[in-house]
């Protein structure tokens, strides 16, 4: 079955470019026009993936977003016509997946949207429920849920995906090409720092508000997460 996107794009001109591309490349594809009226057909859960302008009427992007994951991790792709690190760190932070900024060609938005739906979350049945842990940290990969001395720990899906597969490899050393080919996809097309700018945000929410010490840099060549 075709996988069903959401386009929340207020030029219409643009949203109807990029609605025949993507039916052309097999997606089905819905558009809304405005914040307010995105918010409602995204907590749906119809929808597989979400392209979410950041500048929209009734409701912005950002407000979006943010109301979206309190109820869905569903995968959200945001549109930008705002080229700065802010904008960027700020829609990453609140929980997207990734970002693109207008104009865009097809094929890198394609691509992206390839790497996000590939990463989606798997239902994962009760008798495959895995919780990993590593000191006072423990995650329910099946309630997507971290915690550290009983706190609960807020992560982006990215942020969330990327401790999981280190902690799945915990004592090992992940190059920072294995984390971007498992975490990010193979067709990642963004910034090639972009591991060290999510291991700095895992620091920033584990590491130094708990005054522990579990994500190690090996000089030269990645991260591993260490009990000792």
């Amino acid at each position: 079955m075709a996988e069903r996107l959401l386009l929340i794009e207020d030029e219409e001109k643009l949203a109807r470019m990029v609605e025949l591309e993507l039916q052309y490349e097999g997606y089905q594809v819905e558009k809304a026009l405005d914040g307010r009226t995105g918010l409602e057909r995204a907590l749906s859960g119809e929808f597989d993936l979400i392209l979410l302008d950041i500048m929209l009427p009734a409701l912005s992007g950002m407000e979006v977003l943010r109301r979206l994951r309190r109820e869905s991790q569903v995968p959200v792709i945001m549109l930008t016509a705002r080229d700065t690190v802010v904008d960027k760190v700020s829609g990453l932070d609140m929980g997207a997946d990734d970002y693109i900024t207008k104009p865009f060609a097809i094929e890198e938005l394609l691509a992206r949207i390839r790497a996000a739906l590939r990463k989606r979350p798997a239902q994962a049945a009760p008798e495959e429920r895995t919780l990993l842990r590593a000191k006072s940290l423990t995650m329910d990969t099946e309630r997507h849920e971290v915690m550290v001395d009983g706190q609960t720990v807020e992560l982006t899906r990215r942020e969330f995906d990327l401790l999981r597969y280190l902690l799945e490899n915990k004592e090992k050393v992940i190059t920072r090409e294995s984390l971007l080919d498992h975490v990010w996809g193979f067709d990642f097309v963004g910034e090639t720092n972009a591991v060290d700018v999510y291991i700095r945000f895992l620091r920033a929410k584990l590491d130094e508000r708990f005054g522990v010490k579990l994500i190690h840099t090996v000089r030269g060549v990645g991260y591993v997460i260490r009990e000792e």
